[in-house]
């Protein structure tokens, strides 16, 4: 079996507890070293076969995937965060589908709800925001042209940049029309890491802020009124509204 695992995003404590019991049973280990903490690593068999996959291609990924698997091999494929999100694991999936590979896929903790932790502040809150847009600025890799940055901030949703702490200055022209100038913002650098780092600030000067502390990568740009301090009050725990487990109080 090929096991996609979700490391988390940076602390290594922070790897679901199935992860961290099937990585240590598996003798294969193939993880991206350019994202994942080689801490998780701890975790693998002493005997695991380790493959650092910031240095392969596709094609090599597979294969060291296939001669495994012909070899009655398990082997843990980690990735940072969670699958689900700027993974790459469907073009992994899909070759292994062809191959009749069988695979699994472990959910792991992103690095947008471990920066949402740093920053001690909910992404959504009542009377102010409800949705949360998860997104990136085109780069070398472009974006879907309906999926435009400056389309979706007109939403005024918390908004989550992935993959454009390079390009923030960028980011910020995209969405200030929007949101803004005094519209609260943060930036964090490596969520959950040892190093990690908190910038907050207004979105008209978050950028130069970032820039002043050196951050140019692994970071993620939070924008939303979310993060300020002004909410309304959630009717889940109000004593004068009831739900299928209470009735309000008289």
């Amino acid at each position: 079996m090929i096991y996609f695992i979700g490391a988390g995003p940076g602390d290594p404590e922070l790897i679901t507890v199935k992860g961290r019991k099937i990585l240590s049973s598996c003798d294969v280990v193939i993880y991206a070293g350019s994202l994942v903490n080689p801490l998780v690593l701890k975790y693998a068999k002493g005997n695991a076969g380790i493959y650092d996959s910031s240095r392969m291609d596709l094609d090599e990924i597979v294969e060291v995937m296939k001669d495994a698997h012909q070899r009655g091999m398990d082997v843990a494929r980690l990735h940072t965060g969670d699958p689900s999100l700027y993974s790459a694991v469907r073009e992994q999936a899909v070759r292994l589908e062809e191959l009749g590979i069988p695979y699994e896929i472990v959910p792991g903790v992103s690095s947008f709800c471990a920066a949402s932790a740093a920053l001690k502040r909910e992404l959504t809150v009542p009377g102010v925001s409800q949705t949360v847009i998860i997104t990136r600025i085109p780069g070398r890799t472009p974006v879907p042209e309906n999926e435009d940055l400056q389309k979706l901030s007109a939403h005024r949703a918390t908004l989550v940049l992935f993959l454009s702490a390079g390009n923030m200055e960028d980011a910020v022209g995209r969405i200030i029309g929007s949101y803004g100038p005094d519209a609260p913002a943060a930036v964090v650098y490596k969520a959950s890491w040892e190093d990690e780092r908190v910038v907050r600030g207004k979105l008209k000067d978050i950028a130069v802020k970032a820039k002043n502390e050196g951050i140019e990568k692994t970071a993620l740009l939070i924008v939303g009124n979310a993060l300020g301090d002004n909410f309304e009050l959630s009717k889940l725990y109000s004593p004068d509204f009831s739900h299928g487990c209470r009735g309000a109080r008289k």
